[in-house]
C-alpha cells in the first residue's frame, strides 16, 4: 500500500509511526530515480546474505529490473544536506551527546577504471588482495552517536568520502562544526563530545576547531610514548633573548617520574571493567614544528589540552588487561572524567557497525566504479541502519535455533533485519509501482564499445 501524500498507518505505537515517518523523509530526499533507490533500500533491508547488486533485485520489495539497481545509483540523486538533517533529527534522544567518527575503507584493488582510488590501509591480509598493510579504494569517514548500553548499537548520522588527496583531520573538524550546528538548530542544549582514535592528529584538529571549543568537545587517543610540555615559568623582565615556548620539565606519558600529581582524579569499581582509575592534567602542549599543517607559519602555535590516563582492572570476556589509555581533551571548561572513560571505550560500538554493514548488508561488496556511486550506495545503507534501530522495539524475534531469546526491544540489528518484510507491509512504501515497460532496442548495430579509461592508483604525499 502507498503513503505517498497520506499518513502511514500508525497500529502499533508511536514506534511505528517513527519509521513510517523516517521512510517517507528519506524518500523525499531522492530526486531521481528515487523509486528505484529506495526499493533498492528495501531490497537490501528484507534480503538475506545478497553477494552482489543484481541479486537485490530478486527481492519482492523490488518491483523493477535488475538494471533499475544500477541504473538508480548512476543516475539518482541524493538530497545529502536533507538527509543529513533527517538523521540527526531522528536521532536517539535517551543516548548520551556521544559521537565516533572514524573512517572505513570501501576496497576495489583491481577496478582499474575507477578513479580516485588511494592506497588505504587494511587490517584483513588475503581478503581484495590486501596484504594486510594496504589496500586500493575509498575511504569513507562516518559519524554515529554511541550509547552506553551493552549492545552493538550505533546511531550513524553523517559520511563523507575522504577524497583523492584529501585530509581526514580536517574533513573530520569540517563534520563535526557541520553536525553540531543540526543539533543546536534542532535545540539540543548540551555540549556534544566527539570521540576519535589514533589515526587523527589531535592537535591539528584542535586548532581547526579553536573558534568552536565552546560549543564543542573532542576526545582523541594518543599513543602510550608521546611527550608534551607543561608551559614556561614567568619571564624575568628586561631578560634579552627570545620568550620560552616550553617548560622546562616533559611530560612523557612512559615515564612516571614526570607526571607529577594529577590535577583530577577519579576511582570507581564498574561491573563490567572492574576497578577503574582515571587521572587528567591540564595545561600540557605538544611541540609543534612549521612543517605540514603550519607550514605557513613563522611560529608554531601553542595549543594546550587535559590529557587523561585511563586504567582498568578488567575486560569483559576475560581478555588480557591492555596497557593504559592516554586521550587527550579539548572543549570548554574541565571534562568530565566519567563521561570521558567510558565515552572512548564505546567508541569501539562503530567498528561492529562496520562489521555488520559490510558482512550482513554487504556495503563494501557493491561492485560500483565511480566514487559517487558509492557514496549514494552508503547513503542507502546508513538509512538502512537508521531503520532497522526504529524497528527494534516492532520486531519480533525469529531466533535460529542454536541462539538464545532475547526479551522484546532487546534484538541485534541482524534479527530486526529478519523481521522487517512484516514491518514493511505495515508502514507501506512511499516508492510507485513500476510502469508498463518493454525492452529497450539495444546497442546499435556497428556500434562497439571501447575498453574503459584506466586510472592509476593515487599515492599519498608524505
Amino acid at each position: 500500500m502507498a503513503c505517498r501524500e497520506r499518513a502511514c498507518p500508525v497500529a502499533g505505537g508511536d514506534a511505528l509511526g517513527q519509521l513510517a515517518g523516517f521512510r517517507r523523509g528519506v524518500y523525499r530526499c531522492l530526486w531521481r530515480r528515487a523509486d528505484a533507490l529506495f526499493e533498492t533500500m528495501d531490497a537490501v533491508l528484507t534480503a538475506g546474505r545478497a553477494g552482489s547488486l543484481p541479486y537485490l533485485s530478486l527481492e519482492p520489495g523490488f518491483r523493477r529490473g535488475h538494471g533499475m539497481v544500477y541504473q538508480g545509483l548512476a543516475r539518482g540523486r541524493v538530497d545529502e544536506e536533507a538527509l543529513r538533517d533527517l538523521l540527526v533529527a531522528a536521532r536517539p534522544r535517551q543516548w548520551p551527546l556521544v559521537f565516533a567518527v572514524d573512517a572505513s575503507v570501501y576496497p576495489r584493488p583491481q577496478a582499474g577504471a575507477s578513479p580516485g582510488r588511494e592506497w588505504h590501509h587494511h587490517a584483513c591480509p588475503g581478503r581484495h588482495g590486501s596484504d594486510g598493510a594496504a589496500v586500493a579504494g575509498w575511504a569513507f569517514q562516518w559519524l554515529a552517536q554511541l550509547s552506553f548500553g551493552a549492545d552493538s548499537w550505533t546511531a550513524p548520522q553523517d559520511q563523507v568520502r575522504v577524497g583523492a588527496g584529501g585530509d581526514a583531520t580536517r574533513q573530520a573538524a569540517a563534520q563535526i562544526v557541520a553536525h553540531a550546528g543540526r543539533l543546536r538548530a534542532g535545540g539540543q542544549a548540551g555540549i556534544p563530545l566527539y570521540v576519535l582514535d589514533a589515526g587523527y592528529d589531535e592537535a591539528p584538529l584542535t586548532w581547526d576547531l579553536r573558534e568552536h571549543l565552546d560549543r564543542v568537545q573532542i576526545l582523541v587517543r594518543l599513543r602510550s610514548d608521546r611527550v608534551l610540555y607543561r608551559d614556561p615559568p614567568p619571564r624575568i623582565p628586561h631578560r634579552p633573548g627570545r620568550p620560552r615556548t616550553h617548560g622546562a620539565g616533559r611530560f612523557e606519558c612512559k615515564d612516571p617520574a614526570t607526571w607529577g600529581p594529577p590535577e583530577r582524579e577519579l576511582s570507581l569499581d564498574d561491573d563490567r571493567y572492574g576497578q577503574v582509575r582515571v587521572m587528567s592534567w591540564s595545561g600540557l602542549h605538544p611541540r609543534l614544528f612549521c612543517r605540514g599543517r603550519f607550514a605557513a607559519f613563522a611560529k608554531p602555535p601553542v595549543i594546550k589540552c587535559h590529557l587523561i590516563r585511563v586504567t582498568v582492572g578488567r575486560l569483559p570476556g576475560g581478555r588480557a588487561v591492555p596497557g593504559p589509555l592516554w586521550l587527550w581533551w579539548a572543549g570548554p571548561g574541565s571534562p568530565d572524567l566519567d563521561l570521558c572513560w567510558r565515552a572512548y571505550l564505546h567508541r569501539f560500538d562503530i567498528e561492529h557497525t562496520y562489521r555488520f554493514a559490510k558482512h550482513a548488508l554487504a556495503w563494501n561488496g557493491a561492485a560500483l566504479r565511480h566514487p559517487e556511486q558509492v557514496t549514494r550506495w552508503t547513503w542507502l545503507i546508513i538509512a538502512v541502519l537508521t531503520q532497522l534501530r526504529l524497528a527494534r522495539a516492532l520486531a519480533e524475534d525469529h531466533r535460529l535455533p542454536w541462539e538464545r531469546r532475547r526479551r522484546p526491544g532487546r534484538l541485534t540489528p541482524g534479527r530486526v533485519r529478519r523481521d522487517f518484510g512484516r514491518l514493511i507491509t505495515l508502514t507501506g512504501t512511499p516508492a510507485s509501482p513500476p510502469k508498463p515497460s518493454r525492452a529497450g532496442p539495444g546497442r546499435p548495430k556497428g556500434r562497439t564499445s571501447t575498453p574503459a579509461t584506466r586510472h592509476p592508483v593515487i599515492k599519498k604525499a608524505a
